[in-house]
């Protein structure tokens, strides 16, 4: 009877292991530390190309832009580093469908 509760339990998340959680959160955030510093070069790069393009620009336009350019990579990058946290950490391993079995794929 223990033997067929323990046969049931889940394997832990290799996140529970501390020194593993930390090494991948440390991951996680110099990989967000690049993208914000690539984000930052995008933005400037897409202000000075709009400049460029069309001549004199207004400052709100122009701070607007850089905002806009900047947050929107961050945001993709932050998101697309979670998944990548997710599936490296063995998060995604752990999760039970409870409607596994009541799938039809006819």
């Amino acid at each position: 009877m223990i033997r067929a509760h323990l046969q049931s339990m889940s394997a832990p998340s290799p996140l529970e292991d501390p020194d593993y959680a930390a090494f991948a959160w440390r991951r996680f955030r110099r990989i967000m530390t690049w993208m914000a510093l690539v984000s930052l070069v995008v933005a400037i790069v897409a202000v000075l190309v709009l400049w460029w393009s069309l001549g004199e620009m207004h400052l709100h336009m122009a701070i607007a832009t850089f905002l806009g350019v900047f947050f929107t990579m961050l945001l993709g990058t932050g998101l697309m580093s979670l998944v990548f946290l997710s599936a490296g950490s063995g998060h995604d391993e752990v999760v039970e469908d409870p409607l596994k079995d009541e799938i039809d794929l006819d």
